[in-house]
C-alpha cells in the first residue's frame, strides 16, 4: 500500500518552499488546473508516500489543533542535525506540542497552513 496525505491551501509556494527548503522534501511531481486545481507532490523519491498540495479558487477552510502533526523522523543524527540548523537559520519559532510524547523526542514547528511539524530525534538520541 502507498500513501497520500492531501491538503487543499491558500499557500502553495510557502509550503513547497517550507517543506522543500526546511524538510528536505522533493518535488515528485505536479499539475496545473486539473479540474480547476493547480497541486504538487513532495516527498521521498521510492519511500512509497508523499505529500499533496493543491489549490484553487476555492479558499481553504482549515482550523488545525495542537494534534493535528506531521511527524517526520530523519534517518541519521546528521539529517536531524541539518535540518534543525534550517530551521534556526530561517528563524522558525519552535512550538509546544499538546502531546507530551512529542515535547520530549522531537523539535516541533508550523507550516505556513499552521499545522504542527515534529522532527523526531529517534535517531539523533540512538547515535549517541
Amino acid at each position: 500500500m502507498k500513501f497520500r496525505h492531501a491538503r487543499h491551501t491558500d499557500r502553495l509556494q510557502a509550503l513547497i518552499d517550507f517543506y522543500t527548503q526546511i524538510i528536505d522534501l522533493e518535488i515528485l511531481g505536479d499539475f496545473q488546473d486539473h479540474d480547476g486545481y493547480d497541486g504538487v507532490f513532495l516527498g521521498v523519491p521510492g519511500a512509497g508516500w508523499h505529500l499533496e498540495f493543491t489549490t484553487s479558487d476555492e479558499a481553504s477552510n482549515h482550523h488545525p489543533d495542537p494534534d493535528d502533526l506531521l511527524v517526520f523522523y530523519p534517518e541519521s543524527k546528521a539529517v536531524y542535525d541539518a535540518i534543525v540548523s534550517r530551521i534556526n537559520q530561517q528563524d522558525i519559532p519552535l512550538i509546544i506540542p499538546r502531546n507530551t510524547y512529542w515535547q520530549i523526542n522531537g523539535i516541533s514547528i508550523s507550516d505556513p497552513d499552521g499545522f504542527g511539524v515534529v522532527v523526531s530525534d529517534r535517531f539523533a538520541k540512538e547515535s549517541n
